[in-house]
């Protein structure tokens, strides 16, 4: 793959088991494909729910380059200051003007390649922020302005909004990629125009669980209807995610879903 920007996407990293997949995981993979740029969604990186500022720098520490996020972005009120300053983490670019940090920026690879990420979040079964293919298509004239290499994570709920997120940037960026729902699906694919997709990246965590939380818990509460606390699951650790190769005028040549088991959970 010569001649390639090559992207390595680690989808939701929840709590401590996945932090622990990450580190544990991520030299063998950066041995495997050489990523020019590491992006990671680190939403549910603190204990399932948000991430601090401290669990930001070692994942940093780790070699991610940029931490995407989604609806959990604002659960520890210590990040609003930190991602005011902190141009590596983003939130969601369509939340209304006047919210703490970016969603989207241009990152400069060691190779001197340029690549744009863009944080979008989807609105159906989701809060109600601004329309998430009008603010991203804003975004999208920027960033193209400085790179054609473009990412797109998009945290969204349904399948639906995902796929339709795909094929309205196909051709216009170089991957989309869905996140949130914490389930890998088997579709990644190129696009006719040029743009990887795929609905979900999974998730970095428990797999021995219900979306990464102790099963015993969200099925107690299924059944009575009760505000249960969550808490995070410790069993069947994988590292999960999408490695994505993209040639120079913008456009994906491969994709492939990556789904690392740590043997040692």
């Amino acid at each position: 793959m010569d001649g390639l920007t090559k992207i390595l996407f680690i989808s939701d990293i929840v709590g401590r088991p996945g932090r622990m997949a990450v580190r544990e995981l991520l030299p063998g993979l950066v041995g495997r494909y050489s990523p020019d740029i590491i992006i990671a969604n680190g939403e549910n990186s603190a204990g399932g729910f948000g991430i601090t500022p401290d669990i930001a720098e070692e994942l940093k520490a780790l070699q991610v380059d940029v931490i995407t996020s989604g609806n959990h972005i604002w659960d520890k009120k210590e990040i609003y200051d930190y991602i005011n300053s902190e141009k590596r983490l983003l939130r969601p670019a369509n939340y209304p003007e006047g919210a703490p940090g970016n969603g989207s920026s241009v990152y400069e690879c060691p190779s001197g390649v340029k690549v744009g990420v863009l944080n979008l979040m989807g609105r159906v079964f989701m809060d109600g922020l601004d329309c998430p293919f009008r603010i991203g298509s804003e975004a999208v004239k920027k960033l193209s302005g400085e790179t054609p290499i473009i990412i797109i994570d998009i945290h969204a709920e349904t399948t639906s909004e995902k796929s339709a997120v795909g094929y309205y940037f196909d051709g216009l960026v170089s991957a989309v990629i869905g996140t949130h729902t914490h389930v890998q699906t088997s579709d990644e694919r190129v696009l006719q125009n040029g743009t990887a997709f795929i609905t979900d990246a999974g998730m970095t965590g428990p797999t021995d669980s219900v979306i990464g939380m102790r099963k015993e818990i969200i099925i107690e509460r299924f059944l009575t209807q009760m505000p249960i606390k969550f808490e995070v699951a410790t069993k069947g650790v994988e590292l999960q995610g999408v490695f994505i190769a993209v040639s120079e005028d913008g456009r994906a040549r491969h994709i492939e879903r990556i789904k690392a088991p740590l043997e040692k959970d």
